[in-house]
Order: C-alpha cells, then sequence, then structure tokens
C-alpha cells in the first residue's frame, strides 16, 4: 500500500524535516507513527496524501510514484485517502449532514448516492439521527467521529490521521481508536500520528517511531489483551461496517 525509500523532506527555509526514511506498509495494516513533536509524522502524512512531494528519494502510494504525478491526477489521487485531522475541520454553519457530504458533493456524486452513502458513514461512527444538528451542539469526541466519517464517505482503502485524539480525554481516546480499529478489520489500511505512548500501548500494533526526521524504531507493542477486552465497545456503539454499503 505505501513504500518510503530513502525518503528526505527539505523545506524552502532549510529545515530537514525527514532524512533517509524507509518502510513498506501492507494493505490492511494498523500503524502508529510516534515521537516527539517535530520529529516528522505530520511530514510523513503530507507526503503520503500528496500535499508536499519528497526533496529526495521515492514515496508510492497504492502502486503510484508520488513524486511522479501529473497535478491533473492529484485531486483523483487523494479523493482515495481518507484524512482525519486533530481540529476536526468542521464548517461550524452547516449540519453533519452536509460535513459529511462534501467530499461527495465536490465530486459530482448524484443526490441519491449521497443520501445512502452519508447516513451509511454516520451509520458506521454511531452517529445515525443526527443529520441536522450543529456541529456546535455535539461533544469533542461526537465532532471527531463527524470527521471520520466524512473520511470515510468515499470508500478509502487508506485511512491517515493526524493527533486525531490529541484533544480528547483518555475514555475519548480509546473510543475513537476503536473506530479507527473497526475500520482496519474490514480491510482498510490505518496510520494513526499519536503522541500517546499509554493509547499504542493498549492496542499493541506496529509503531514506527521517529526521531529528528530519522526512524528510531519500527516495532509491534505488546499487546494489554485484558485491558483490551474490557474496553471494547459493544456492538449497539459501533455497527457492523459494511463498505459496500
Amino acid at each position: 500500500m505505501i513504500s518510503f525509500e530513502n525518503v528526505a523532506k527539505r523545506y524552502p527555509n532549510g529545515r530537514e524535516a525527514l532524512g533517509g526514511v524507509t518502510f513498506t506498509i501492507q494493505p490492511g495494516e494498523f500503524v502508529f507513527l510516534t515521537g516527539r513533536s517535530g520529529a516528522g509524522k505530520s511530514s510523513v502524512l503530507k507526503l503520503i496524501a500528496l500535499l508536499e512531494r519528497p526533496s529526495r528519494g521515492t514515496v508510492t502510494v497504492n502502486g503510484q510514484n508520488t513524486g511522479k504525478l501529473k497535478a491533473g491526477k492529484i485531486p483523483a489521487f487523494r479523493r482515495a485517502i481518507g484524512v482525519v485531522f486533530q481540529d476536526h475541520k468542521l464548517l461550524l454553519d452547516r449540519p453533519i449532514y452536509d460535513n459529511v457530504a462534501l467530499p461527495l458533493i465536490v465530486s459530482g456524486t448524484p443526490l441519491k448516492e449521497v443520501d445512502r452513502r452519508v447516513r451509511a458513514a454516520l451509520d458506521q461512527v454511531g452517529l445515525l439521527g443526527r443529520e441536522r444538528s450543529s456541529p456546535l451542539e455535539l461533544s469533542v469526541g461526537e465532532q471527531q467521529r463527524v470527521g471520520i466519517a466524512r473520511a470515510v464517505i468515499s470508500r478509502p482503502q487508506l485511512i491517515i490521521a493526524d493527533e486525531p485524539t490529541g484533544n480528547l480525554d483518555p475514555g475519548l481516546a480509546v473510543d475513537i481508536m476503536w473506530v479507527f480499529k473497526r475500520f482496519q478489520e474490514v480491510g482498510v489500511t490505518v496510520i494513526i500520528a499519536s503522541h500517546d505512548p499509554h493509547l499504542v500501548d493498549q492496542f499493541g500494533e506496529r509503531e514506527i517511531v521517529l526521531d529528528a526526521g530519522r526512524i528510531a524504531a519500527d516495532t509491534y507493542r505488546e499487546r494489554h489483551a485484558k485491558r483490551m477486552t474490557a474496553l471494547a465497545p459493544q456492538p449497539s456503539v459501533l455497527p457492523d461496517i459494511d463498505l459496500r454499503t
């Protein structure tokens, strides 16, 4: 799904955000990017989403060399990736329905199809029935779920999230992480940048540790099985996900 080969990223001010980064992520993996602030986590995500191009090396996403992708093909490339932000980036003057539908509206999807897929996406994150609510009426955790619904509305096979639980308390952070986990369980590749070692430890997935723009470790943590079982949401909270809906 993703390959970085000796990738470096240097910005015009001379700062080298990444240097000699090499790793491969297989389809369907769940990967945490960790490291202190400034380690290069956000730069990796920007290169994956083609918000930036590498200064050196090769970034390949779903078989496409992003460094060689022509400008006219970038919008279609980005639509195949679900992006979740820490601050939600919701339109506060629009209801939840409009926020989630936005990617489909922009791409010219027929309105009947938009309606069906918006409701399916909201169902997947446990917010079906709140379509007409304002984002301001929701809790912070619910707002993040809206952001996730918007990210998956185009049925991406890859989801990337930059500190999606950074503004949440520990309990809500675990709930949101379970939403991502459920998508991974149906075959979606999930990459999450996080600075929360306790959260990473609880889920026991692959962890790529960045330090000063370089990979310091690429390991798997041992999952805390008993705690994970206790924290697992009930099916009524997170309904079964079917990406074909």
